[in-house]
């Protein structure tokens, strides 16, 4: 029974100095492993400046590219006869090619419809909205007058067939809003 007593004795007693010793040791020894993995990986102010570096270099070289694809000859596609010029040589000749064209007659602009309706629903004749007159070409513009009076137009010639006339878009009348 005395042997059973002593084995209690050194189950229920308290860790000696040396076990207490042995796993601070350990923690000391797993540090130690960590910095010797993570000391030799690039630190943030050397690798972020070789990678600014790099990418300064790439802007460099791809814009140099762009300069020399915009101010030099060369071919697109040579098997579909398709040509680069220099940007500057093409802007003069698109100037020189529209200075040679007359200038088209804009189309009139329509003014947008009121959207408002009145409270009572309107009767179809008063629904569909009026027809608007469009300049035709060929038609009479306005003359300005030299004395300075409000210019003359002259009245635009009668449609000639009904595909000519303005279409006409029918409006529904507005929903009642009674329960």
């Amino acid at each position: 029974m005395a042997d059973t007593e002593s084995l209690r004795q050194v189950v229920h007693s308290r860790a000696p100095l040396s076990t207490w010793l042995g796993i601070v040791l350990l923690f000391a020894l797993f540090g130690v492993i960590v910095l010797a993995v993570i000391g030799p990986a690039p630190r943030g102010s050397d690798y972020e400046e070789a990678r600014a570096k790099k990418r300064a270099e790439l802007l460099k070289t791809s814009r140099e590219e762009a300069a020399k694809a915009l101010s030099t000859y060369g071919w697109i596609d040579k098997n579909k006869g398709i040509a680069r010029i220099p940007i500057d040589r093409a802007i003069e000749l698109t100037v020189a090619e529209l200075a040679q064209q007359k200038p088209a007659l804009a189309g009139p602009i329509a003014a947008p419809e009121s959207q408002t309706q009145p409270a009572a629903s309107p009767s179809p004749a008063q629904a569909s909205p009026a027809p608007t007159r469009v300049a035709q070409p060929g038609a009479a513009q306005p003359v300005a007058s030299p004395s300075g009076q409000a210019p003359a137009t002259a009245s635009p010639p009668a449609p000639t067939s009904p595909s000519t006339q303005p279409s006409r878009i029918p409006t529904s009348p507005a929903p009642s809003n009674t329960p």
